[in-house]
């Protein structure tokens, strides 16, 4: 059995076997779109390794087969002294679980291929911290506390494992079973070149979706981190910027970019998700998904697909379901004597009150008395217990694609992120901002949509059904010939059944 795919054109395109992550790569390559050249180490290798304690059979001999090919691609040396090839290696299940595993970045960067590093570039600050980011993930990564091996053959087996290993950590059980993933799927693993984004003054990283994903309209959204790697924008300990600045920065980038999102929304007939790197003002690919709009922002980008003729109102009613009209009108707070506290971004639409906890592990303790918002500098996958107890999040940093907003869409949370001046003091169990301080359990209502933290329980609206909504469910009476007054959801759910079964 071959445990190893490449990651090209030629590749099967079994979602189950490379994961949803490489599956999207092979189309991304497909697509004509620069990808760092790389090879995937499938599903059926984890589950081997998840049923016997060690890598399977020929997975090694293997895994320097594969180097060797992407030697040969690239024209680098793995680990070697001239022309250094280092790769990251990441996790990638056939279901999104997003920052729930490990991902390693810089491998291979030995003591000998980072002195090669420094004398390429020219630059040994950047080659010492590049190795020094791989010491310090790969470290947090491993259990048991071992060693790091100076081989980067050795390294990269280890890293297999590694992966392979955090499928099963308690944040990733955890979310498993917040969405009813079985246990038993595994992760593939991708072996990729290394592209930096903090190479120079050109290089960066960033987020796009090809519509806005609050919203459905047709324009592109993002963020956007100059001289930094895409772990940033996760993390939410860097300060984004929107995706537009792109244009003045680097144009050609801009112009790629928005070439890519054209690509790609035409191939899945749908508003899409991707995830890039630019190094000295080359793009390159990293991710795409399907953009998995929900509410509002499904229901429009539906009607207008069918208005552009890209699918017809058939596809567009049986894309929406009746859960996603739960969202549709988004709850608002009233601001108009409101006592708001503070303001940052809405992450997640909806409206959300609850007791102020500041940490994952007191918001479990008090979510047993009744609802908690969940205030923090910024998330991480470690803190999922508290996420997943929580009503809604606050974070003082990140974006629309850090931590903390990614999972709270996920979990379909309110949140909002990036609330600057907001400090939190867990020690003390208190937050302050806006000249306030304010301690753990005062009663807080967050709005996702607009960003905004205001004490006690203001006034909540609810947003009226938009054009969009009432063109779908027109739609919907046609197909069932029946235009009486009735529940949305069961007006779209009578269509939808009519519709499968003709």
């Amino acid at each position: 059995m071959k445990w190893i795919r490449p990651l090209s054109t030629g590749a099967a395109d079994d979602v189950d076997l490379l994961g949803n992550k490489a599956h999207g790569l092979v189309v991304l390559h497909r697509l004509g779109l620069p990808v760092p050249a790389g090879f995937v180490v499938t599903t059926e290798a984890c589950r081997a390794f998840l049923r016997d304690g060690r890598l399977p059979g020929g997975l090694e001999d293997e895994l320097g087969e594969a180097m060797t090919g992407l030697e040969s691609v690239t024209g680098r040396r793995f680990g070697g002294s001239r022309r250094p090839l280092p790769v990251s290696v990441r996790s990638g299940a056939s279901v999104s679980m997003p920052g729930m595993m490990d991902t390693i970045l810089n491998l291979g960067l030995t003591t000998r291929a980072t002195a090669a590093l420094a004398a390429e570039t020219g630059d040994p600050v950047f080659a010492r911290d590049s190795r020094q980011r791989f010491l310090s993930g790969f470290a947090a990564a491993m259990t048991g506390d071992r060693p790091i091996p100076d081989d980067a053959h050795r390294q990269l087996a280890l890293a297999v494992e590694t992966v392979f290993s955090s499928w099963n950590t308690p944040r990733a059980r955890t979310y498993r079973e917040l969405h009813g993933i079985p246990h038993h799927l595994g992760t593939a693993v991708i072996v990729q070149t290394m592209v930096f984004g903090n190479r120079d003054e050109h290089s960066g990283t960033g987020v796009a979706f090809s519509r806005d994903p609050s919203t459905g309209e047709n324009v592109p959204f993002g963020e956007v981190l100059f001289g930094h790697i895409g772990a940033d924008v996760v993390s939410g300990t860097a300060l984004t910027r929107p995706l537009h600045e792109l244009a003045d920065r680097e144009p050609a980038v801009w112009a790629g970019l928005l070439d890519a999102l054209s690509r790609v929304e035409g191939h899945y007939r749908d508003a899409c998700y991707v995830e890039f790197t630019f190094e000295a003002g080359e793009l390159w690919m990293l991710q795409v998904r399907s953009g998995g709009f929900t509410g509002a922002a499904a229901v429009r980008v539906a009607t207008e697909l069918a208005d552009e003729r890209v699918i017809d109102r058939r596809e567009a009613l049986l894309r929406v379901s009746p859960h996603h009209l739960q969202h549709v009108r988004t709850p608002r707070i009233t601001t108009a004597g409101a006592d708001i506290l503070a303001r940052g971004l809405g992450a997640c639409p909806g409206v959300a009150a609850g007791r102020v906890a500041t940490t994952p592990d007191g918001a479990v303790r008090m979510a047993a008395d009744g609802p908690v918002v969940l205030v923090r500098p910024e998330t991480s996958p470690h803190d999922m217990r508290g996420l997943a107890a929580a009503a809604g999040i606050v974070t003082a940093h990140g974006g629309p694609a850090s931590h903390a907003a990614v999972v709270a869409r996920a979990l379909r949370k309110p949140a909002v992120v990036g609330v600057a001046g907001l400090t939190i003091d867990a020690a003390a169990g208190s937050v302050r901002a806006g000249g306030r301080t304010i301690g753990e359990g005062t009663l807080v209502t967050i709005d996702g949509t607009s960003g905004e933290v205001a004490l006690g329980r203001p006034p909540v609206v609810t947003t009226a059904a938009d054009a969009h909504l009432r063109r779908l469910l027109d739609w919907a009476d046609d197909v069932t010939g029946d235009h009486s007054p009735r529940d949305e959801a069961e007006r779209l759910a009578a269509a939808r059944a009519v519709l499968r079964t003709a």
